[in-house]
């Protein structure tokens, strides 16, 4: 069979790298920042903390599901309270106290950001899960690329989103474990004097923080 792709497949292809640079696709640092770099940034309000929430057994949630019913989602685990808890220790630890938390309305994601004990928390629609509904996705990844774009700056508090996998995976294409804070900041284009933010919303991955 020879090794071409067939014009369809080709198409496709095509069509989802325009689909990328319609929607805004993230970039990646080419050097990898150590955990220490990546705190600073997040400390001077340079980047932004996505943090997937803490652990809650399963998938999904139950047919069930009401979103101000927390008995009827999906929710932490012992382990997953216990985590989130460690999470907030992380970063006091790193000398953030307080920090500006929005997050899903999901009760496990709201439970995760409450238990990191880093101040108020802002529930945010945006970041509310659409793994049962896909066609939700396009408008609450942009809603969340709005929020980056005019939150994201040097001098202000520490800003961390507390949110899904699905939302994650469709704002930079990678798979957080849970628990785990993916450091990104709006890119820009240009240098210098001339550099100015991504119109596109574009985020670039500046380093991955892993749960322990």
């Amino acid at each position: 069979m020879p090794l071409t792709m067939k014009p369809a497949r080709r198409r496709l292809a095509l069509l989802l790298g325009l689909s990328l640079l319609i929607t805004g696709a993230s970039r990646a640092q080419e050097q990898p920042l150590d955990e220490s770099a990546l705190w600073r940034l997040i400390r001077n309000g340079e980047a932004v903390v996505l943090l997937r929430h803490a652990l809650a057994p399963g998938i999904g949630d139950p047919s069930d599901f009401e979103l101000g019913d927390c008995a009827t989602q999906r929710n932490l685990s012992a382990a997953g309270r216990a985590q989130a808890k460690a999470i907030g220790e992380r970063f006091r630890a790193n000398g953030i106290t307080a920090a500006r938390v929005y997050s899903s309305q999901w009760c496990r994601c709201l439970e995760t950001a409450r238990l990191l004990g880093l101040g108020g928390v802002v529930p945010f629609p945006g970041l509310n899960s659409f793994f049962r509904h896909r066609s939700a996705a396009p408008q609450r990844t942009a809603a969340v690329r709005d929020l980056l774009q005019t939150q994201t700056r040097t001098g202000a508090p520490p800003l961390v989103l507390v949110t899904h996998q699905v939302n994650i995976t469709a704002l930079i294409d990678l798979f957080p474990d849970s628990g785990e804070m993916i450091i990104v900041r709006p890119a820009v284009v240009g240098s210098g004097a001339d550099s100015a933010a991504d119109a596109t919303g574009a985020l670039e991955v500046l380093g991955r923080i892993g749960s322990r």
